[in-house]
């Protein structure tokens, strides 16, 4: 995916508001796995560790963090959380792994058939926990999410469809930063570069922007046979302008309060005159490069910046400067939308991204990972589980 995450959802809302040509089936692709309905609770028994009493190591500085050792039992609910979702995110990090991380992988792949208790055994005696704090400043975290949005978008331009997705233009590298978002739509010049760049078309400039944001998507394509081609659009560069967000520009006109996505599409309903002063008022844009998205690449997310596929509720992305790319992470955080504790893996990152304490959760992809992604914003709390 190597998405920019500066231009994660929550970004997009305050800055800090995821085949072949043949005919598909009406569901446009395989539903996100099921996220979390019963997460931990916060009262649930701490894991104890016979004999964890012996002295703990050092702390260790790394980048913008500082990684202080803790016991198993400071971790809330690792007893409880099921690790053997987890698992298959930790073959995809075992996939291209960092030197740290590579000893594990073998016995990573040999535990994928082990039971829950096996696996935390292990994990016990291969790993130490520590917490992630910043090197200073507060240690409050943040957690918001993205996803893969899935729209429909047709194959040549329609009176329905005028919205194009382009793929990078020629010209891309020669000027930077190449025009703004308003330029490209109404210099002649700009729009003359982007003549036959486009891959798809879609009905809606927000969705569009939407997809932008989020870096990445699916895309069910009309050709003008009448098939329809299930896609991948999948991050392939910008203008190199800087990133506005339109929930931010919202806010500073008093125009609304509530700064989620669901807040700012009821505003755009209410003024659909005003559609492009707010677009433009971010001059960044997203181009993209199509990918054949086969039915085995359907069960997965994007692949993140660390090379492999994103597995919903198990990937985040971190600031590497702080946690590694590959590194198995207990996360926890309190919250209306996902009470969350649980195992994930740095497998992302972006320039909005950063910091020792912040995260932001992939949920997936369609509309219910979407909606969770437009509201998640919750306290955050992070320890990396680190080779012994």
């Amino acid at each position: 995916m190597n998405r920019i995450l500066q231009q994660c959802i929550v970004a997009a809302i305050v800055g800090t508001l995821a085949a072949c040509a043949t005919r598909l089936p009406e569901a446009p692709s395989p539903a996100t796995p099921a996220l979390p309905t019963a997460p931990v609770l916060p009262e649930a028994p701490p894991y104890v560790v016979p004999g964890d009493t012996g002295p703990l190591p050092a702390p260790i500085t790394q980048g913008k963090s500082r990684w202080t050792a803790v016991r198993w039992a400071e971790l809330p609910g690792f007893g409880q959380d099921a690790l053997h979702e987890a698992w298959n995110a930790w073959i995809k990090s075992c996939e291209r792994p960092g030197p740290v991380q590579a000893p594990l992988c073998k016995e990573v792949r040999g535990l994928s058939i082990g039971s829950g208790d096996e696996q935390r055994a292990w994990m016990v005696a291969r790993l130490q926990p520590y917490k992630v704090e910043p090197l200073q400043g507060s240690s409050d975290g943040l957690l918001t999410s993205y996803y893969e949005p899935l729209l429909d978008g047709t194959r040549n331009p329609t009176s329905a469809s005028a919205v194009p997705l382009y793929r990078p233009p020629a010209t891309l590298g020669q000027r930077k930063p190449w025009y703004t978002r308003q330029e490209m739509e109404t210099l002649p010049e700009a729009k003359a570069q982007l003549a036959g760049r486009a891959i798809a078309w879609l009905s809606d400039p927000v969705d569009a922007l939407v997809l932008q944001i989020q870096g990445s998507g699916r895309l069910r394509i009309t050709e003008p046979d009448g098939s329809l081609r299930l896609v991948r659009l999948a991050y392939a560069g910008t203008n190199d302008q800087p990133y506005k967000s339109v929930g931010r520009w919202l806010l500073d006109q008093g125009l609304i309060r509530d700064a989620t996505w669901p807040g700012i599409k009821a505003w755009i309903l209410q003024n659909p005159q005003r559609v492009n002063e707010l677009l433009w008022s971010n001059p960044r844009t997203v181009f993209f490069r199509e990918e054949v998205l086969s039915e085995f690449d359907a069960a997965f997310g994007p692949r993140g910046a660390q090379g492999v596929a994103l597995t919903p509720g198990r990937s985040i992305a971190v600031d590497p400067a702080s946690i590694p790319y590959g590194t198995p992470v207990w996360l926890v955080s309190p919250g209306p939308w996902a009470p969350l504790q649980k195992l994930v893996f740095a497998q992302d990152t972006g320039s909005a991204i950063t910091g020792a304490v912040r995260a932001d959760y992939f949920a997936g992809w369609g509309p219910e990972a979407g909606e969770l992604a437009g509201r998640l914003k919750q306290p955050l709390k992070l320890w990396v589980l680190w080779p012994k």
